[in-house]
């Protein structure tokens, strides 16, 4: 389920903010996240909770505080963001044990990482979807477009004609 959290968070978050300052590479890790975090554990646990995107938030903007810094507190802002749209595209939300733990008990309840079968292929196919949005709003056809993405991370939408 790649493409549906990684893709889907770019479009989600291009949509809210429409920004070309947030680098979409670090907000499709963020995106991510949460299933990298819980892999080992096997089933929902800490990457999908609300804690772990606002600790990482924090850490950022503390990490990050002085004038030197503001570019790379905007670079790296996008990895609580895109954790966070990986949190709601997981619908983590919807189980409370998890999605506010710990303020319900320290135990998870034991969500699968991903959805039945079925409904992972219907994601994933939403996820491919949403890259070739990505792939045709930005440009991304363009070698130049194409290799400015790699070098900086940065994207901006081109106009339909």
């Amino acid at each position: 389920m790649f493409c549906w959290y990684a893709a889907g968070t770019v479009v989600v978050i291009w949509n809210v903010f429409q920004t070309n300052g947030l680098d979409v590479r670090i907000l499709a890790l963020g995106g991510l996240l949460p299933v990298l975090v819980d892999l080992p554990v096997g089933h929902q646990a800490f990457g999908h909770t609300l804690l772990a995107p606002v600790a990482a938030l924090t850490i950022v903007m503390l990490a990050t505080v002085g004038r030197g810094r503001r570019l790379l507190r905007r670079r790296l802002l996008g990895l609580p963001i895109g954790w966070m749209c990986g949190v709601a595209l997981a619908g983590s939300f919807v189980h409370q044990q998890i999605f506010w733990w710990p303020a319900f008990g320290t135990d998870f309840d034991r969500v699968p990482i991903y959805p039945a079968l079925p409904v992972a292929c219907v994601l994933e196919a939403i996820g491919l979807l949403a890259a070739a949005w990505c792939w045709n709003r930005f440009g991304l056809r363009d070698p130049v477009r194409r290799a400015d993405f790699w070098r900086h991370g940065r994207v901006a939408a081109v106009e339909v004609t």
